[in-house]
């Protein structure tokens, strides 16, 4: 009874808290959003591409503003990486993007250790996340995640084929982080060989097995378009900072004397902010010495070895095409040759028979033309003979008539 009546007045002095919403786990999901937007998110981006491609434009294309930084020299021995942190918001959401840039990159003529502080580098940054989560007393929730989330691997527009750095490069990071090419400056070739660019891209990564980043189409929901966007890999992209009105509006576009380019950069725009956490858990392995997630070589001799018999060998097909080609067109200028010699055969024959016709036909006029010409000469001998004995006969006469009258 005592026990009852105490919590009685207790509750009775209890202080009572008003909801201020739905209370159910299903609430859960707003709650893990507003936290993170208070929060704020984390960005890193490595931009990985030689010097000229325009990294910076695209990166102030992509998130609208004018990254402001310090002019670099590309005289350096090797591959220098410079990392900028900039603070964003849009609405109400904050953005720490942090973006890397790899100074220097294949401006040495010898390219072979190009990759290797790119590698040291995701490594080191690896190595500071896990020795924050190793420690007794983590603080992950203000810690500056350095972690390269997405590398925006830049490709030269050269309608041809990778190069060795590419591949090479684009093999050893494929195992840290999320690799997305990108053909940058896509407006120097038409789209005919743009496509066949892709295609050519797309083939070599495979043959040279380079895991490039594939958007997940687990989730219904996002399903069909990022199995939209997975056939869009490789990215073509065009940066321009420059707006240009374009009817009636302003765009981000490019001005040329033959006409204006829009920039073209959406699909990047949709890249997933998350850490590849198959990434993180392979150099986790590493570190712990369990394996070697690169365990197999690969160096930029062997790559350019199998791309110079890549190369031979398509060059000597190339080569049996054009003698086969060769060879076919021989042929057929012979037997338009023997067309040709046969028709004038004929037609010097013809024109043969025609002369011994002709001369026949001289001949037998010439002959008639002698045979009046004897005629002819005939008669008048015959004429003249007998006209000079009719004048014989006539001189006779007129004498013998003298005669008579003189006797």
């Amino acid at each position: 009874m005592a026990a009852t009546e105490i919590a009685r007045q207790a509750g009775e002095g209890a202080r009572s808290v008003p909801l201020s919403g739905h209370v159910g786990f299903d609430s859960m999901p707003d709650q893990l959003v507003n936290k993170s937007v208070n929060h704020g998110f984390c960005f890193n981006i490595l931009c990985v591409g030689e010097t000229g491609l325009g990294k910076s434009t695209l990166m102030d294309t992509l998130f609208n503003t004018k990254f402001e930084g310090e002019p670099t020299q590309h005289n350096q021995p090797g591959v220098q990486l410079k990392s900028n942190t900039y603070e964003l918001q849009e609405s109400n959401v904050r953005l720490k993007l942090t973006v890397v840039n790899t100074v220097g990159f294949g401006d040495q003529i010898n390219k072979e250790d190009s990759y290797k502080s790119i590698v040291e580098f995701i490594d080191t940054q690896f190595e500071a996340y896990l020795q924050e989560e190793l420690k007794i007393r983590r603080t992950l929730h203000s810690y500056h995640d350095t972690r390269i989330h997405a590398c925006l691997y830049f490709i030269a527009p050269t309608g041809h084929s990778l190069k060795s750095l590419d591949l090479v490069t684009m093999k050893k990071l494929d195992s840290k982080v999320n690799i997305i090419p990108i053909i940058a400056k896509s407006d120097a070739i038409s789209k005919s060989e743009l496509t066949k660019f892709k295609i050519k891209i797309t083939s070599e990564l495979v043959s040279n097995g380079v895991q490039i980043y594939q958007f997940p189409t687990d989730d219904e929901t996002v399903a069909e378009i990022n199995s939209t966007m997975n056939g869009h890999l490789p990215f073509a992209v065009v940066g321009s900072t420059e707006e240009v009105k374009i009817g009636n509006k302003m765009v981000k576009a490019r001005q040329y004397p033959w006409g204006t380019v829009q920039a073209r950069w959406e699909p990047v725009a949709r890249t997933p902010v998350t850490t590849s956490s198959t990434a993180a858990a392979s150099w986790r392995r590493w570190a712990f010495k369990d394996t070697d997630p690169d365990s197999k070589p690969f160096s930029l001799q062997e790559t350019y070895e199998a791309k110079r018999n890549e190369f031979m060998g398509e060059l000597q097909k190339k080569e049996e095409e054009m003698r086969q080609m060769f060879v076919q067109r021989v042929k057929e200028k012979e037997a338009e040759l023997k067309e040709a010699e046969k028709e004038l055969h004929e037609k010097f024959d013809r024109l043969k028979k025609l002369h011994q016709d002709e001369k026949k036909k001289l001949e037998d006029k010439r002959k008639s033309l002698d045979d009046e010409l004897n005629a002819f000469k005939q008669r008048k001998t015959a004429a003249e003979l007998l006209q000079s004995q009719a004048q014989q006969a006539g001189g006779s006469t007129t004498l013998k008539r003298e005669k008579e009258r003189k006797n």
